[in-house]
C-alpha cells in the first residue's frame, strides 16, 4: 500500500504563487535534488518561518563544525526513530545511506540503532540524543563527561544537543501536519 499522495494535511500554496527568492530555491533545488523536498513546501505555508527554517536547518546541519554531517544526519535518524517520525526517517534515513554507503545503517538506526556496530563516539551521541529526546528531565554532567570521554568538546556538545533540538522540533511539525516525505528517498541508495 502506497504511503498518502498529500504533502501535507494542511495544504501547500502553488509554487508560481510564492515569492521569487523561494521560487529560485525551488529551481535550484529541483536541478540539484530532481524536486523539492516535502518539508520545504509544506513549510511554504507561512514563507517567512519556511526562511527562517532552512537557514537554522542549514547552519545546523551543514555547517562547519566538530560533528561530520554523517553523524549528524545519524542523529537525525534517532531522534526521529524516537518520535516516530515517518517523514524524517525516510528522507534522513536515506541521507544516512547516502553519505555512510551503507544500505542497512540508516534502517538500523531507524528500527534499533543499538543493534549498529558503532565506534564509541557515535554510539556515546546516539545515546544522548535518544536521552535528550525522551528522558531530557535526566541528563546530567554524567551524560556530557561520557560525551567529553569519547572526544566531543562543549562546542561540540552544544552542536549535537542542538540537533537533537532541530530534529525534535521538525519531527513535532511533520506529525501535526501529516507531512509524507518525497517518494524519492524511499529509493535512495538502494
Amino acid at each position: 500500500m502506497p504511503q498518502p499522495d498529500h504533502v501535507s494535511v494542511l495544504g501547500v500554496p502553488d509554487a508560481a504563487t510564492l515569492d521569487h527568492d523561494l521560487q529560485a530555491i525551488w529551481q535550484k533545488c529541483v536541478e540539484k535534488l530532481g524536486f523539492v523536498p516535502n518539508v520545504y513546501a509544506a513549510y511554504s505555508l507561512r514563507p517567512q518561518r519556511l526562511r527562517n527554517f532552512m537557514a537554522m536547518y542549514n547552519e545546523i546541519m551543514l555547517s562547519p563544525c566538530g560533528l561530520s554531517k554523517l553523524e549528524r544526519e545519524m542523529v537525525a535518524v534517532v531522534v526521529s526513530s524516537a518520535n516516530r517520525c515517518y517523514y524524517c526517517l525516510v528522507a534522513h534515513g536515506a541521507a544516512v545511506r547516502v553519505l555512510s554507503g551503507d544500505a542497512e545503517l540508516g534502517e538500523m538506526l531507524a528500527l534499533n540503532f543499538r543493534v549498529a556496530v558503532l565506534p564509541p563516539r557515535q554510539r556515546a551521541m546516539l545515546d544522548f540524543a535518544w536521552k535528550l529526546t525522551t528522558e531530557s528531565h535526566l541528563v546530567n554532567d554524567h551524560d556530557r563527561d561520557g560525551l567529553r570521554a569519547v572526544g566531543l568538546s562543549n562546542a561540540d556538545i552544544f552542536d549535537l544537543a542542538e540537533t537533537v533540538g532541530l530534529f525534535n522540533l521538525s519531527n513535532r511539525m511533520a506529525a501535526a501536519t501529516d507531512m509524507m516525505p518525497n517518494r524519492e528517498y524511499h529509493r535512495a541508495s538502494r
